[in-house]
């Protein structure tokens, strides 16, 4: 299938904050691997590092249609879960959701120990994170995943307006938990980082879209602007994108999300956010806004979704200045520095996509704004089930992606849905 590879309007405006790296060249000409993994973020990654490690002699080669940094990795909000979203959290699964954490937990700590063993300075610090709520509908999630924190036996601290003014400066919401179970940190240097820590031996090749696949002969062929990769193995960890190869098309949509990021705020305006320096809020309303407090004084605010498609640069700094504004009055007429989009893999679900879909074809995908720390084990995992090795099941503990309707229902469903839901929970908005 021919396809146009991911292409966004606006840099990243995590990657922009960071020093100019020079990117890694691009495919040229004909070349065999053992395995080609598409996508160089977390899951890819993970994928090459763990297949390099089960089997030193194979020629592992990554190729990712962006630069480090730059793709959905560099874009996200810097949250880094050591335990479940608290759209995962069910009370009626203890069991459950304890195997999954004991992975993630694991997982979290491989992630900060390559990640340091490049730079040891780097922006990564286990935090914790807020999860709060202005309305009724976020307060009765709020009160679900207190639920399921006291039956899993999990730490946190409950907050009311006043604590969370205290610590964060804001009078927006009524109530709120704090969990220790986080790390915040830079995401687009971590990535660079993990990037920086594979073994030499992988090869990666940047500003390379696979731009059509194919199997014959037993071998697996991918297309590139600049050449061709042909391999035994195939993993595809390009999330939402993989659709756009003819893969889980009844499975997977790419649902636009946004963010702005201010300047460094002076002394005075941070004066007046709380006490906490480095903090980060999860709304308690999918369609709500995430708040980030960085250690270099800048505030972030992701928000604003859109099915299958960017928008505008304007509008986004419009809509995301207004939304920053009702949780923080004090800081009105504050610029962006920065402002960009990214794409998150969706699922009916919120289960991901993953396993052998094909014979020599593993897929991982549907992060469902989940994707750093899961995206790694999955990853991880692909490789230990591509090579043989035993591996947890998948599907039991995280769930499998449900089908969707196509087009254009899929569209008009998402569209009545958003829209319910952003008037059942405008006071998270």
């Amino acid at each position: 299938m021919n396809t146009a590879p991911p292409d966004y309007r606006l840099r990243s405006g995590w990657n922009a904050l960071l020093p100019r790296r020079e990117p890694l060249p691009a495919l040229a000409g004909e070349q065999r691997a053992d395995v080609v993994i598409v996508g160089a973020g977390f899951t890819g990654l993970a994928c090459a590092r763990r297949w390099q490690e089960l089997a030193p002699l194979a020629r592992v080669v990554v190729i990712d249609s962006s630069e480090i940094g730059e793709g959905n990795p560099g874009r996200n909000s810097g949250f880094f879960l050591e335990v479940a979203l608290a759209d995962d959290a069910d009370p009626r699964s203890t069991a459950r959701m304890e195997a999954c954490n004991r992975l993630t937990r694991e997982t979290m700590r491989d992630i900060v120990a390559a990640a340091q063993s490049v730079d040891a300075s780097i922006d990564l610090a286990r935090a914790g994170t807020y999860r709060a709520a202005a309305g009724p509908v976020g307060m009765k999630a709020l009160q679900k995943y207190e639920t399921f924190l006291q039956s899993a036996g999990l730490p946190y601290r409950r907050l009311d307006r006043a604590a969370l003014g205290e610590e964060l400066g804001t009078g927006f919401y009524t109530a709120g938990l704090y969990s220790p179970d986080c790390y915040l940190g830079h995401p687009a240097a971590l990535i660079r980082a993990i990037a920086d820590a594979l073994p030499e031996s992988v090869v990666v090749f940047e500003n390379t879209p696979a731009l059509t696949i194919s199997r014959s002969a037993g071998f697996w062929d991918i297309e590139s602007p600049g050449g061709r990769l042909r391999s035994a193995k195939l993993v595809l960890a390009n999330n939402a994108f993989a659709r756009q190869l003819g893969i889980a098309r009844s499975r997977l949509a790419s649902v636009y999300t946004y963010a702005g990021i201010s300047d460094v705020l002076s002394d005075e305006q941070l004066a007046g956010l709380g006490s906490n320096k480095n903090w980060g809020v999860l709304p308690m309303h999918r369609l709500g806004s995430t708040l980030r407090r960085t250690v270099d004084g800048r505030l972030l605010i992701r928000s604003l979704h859109d099915y299958e498609r960017e928008r505008g640069k304007c509008d986004i700094a419009a809509a995301l200045g207004r939304r920053l504004e009702r949780r923080f009055p004090q800081l009105a007429g504050t610029a962006f520095q920065h402002i960009w989009g990214g794409a998150v893999g969706f699922t009916y679900n919120a289960s991901p996509v993953w396993g052998e879909k094909q014979p020599g074809l593993f897929l991982s995908c549907g992060c469902n704004g989940g994707g750093t720390v899961k995206g790694t084990l999955f990853g991880r995992l692909l490789a230990e089930l591509a090579l043989g090795e035993p591996v947890p099941d998948v599907s039991a503990l995280f769930g499998s992606a449900s089908w969707m309707p196509p087009e254009p229902w899929r569209r008009v469903g998402f569209s009545v849905r958003a829209a319910v839901e952003s008037w059942q929970g405008r006071q998270e908005l």
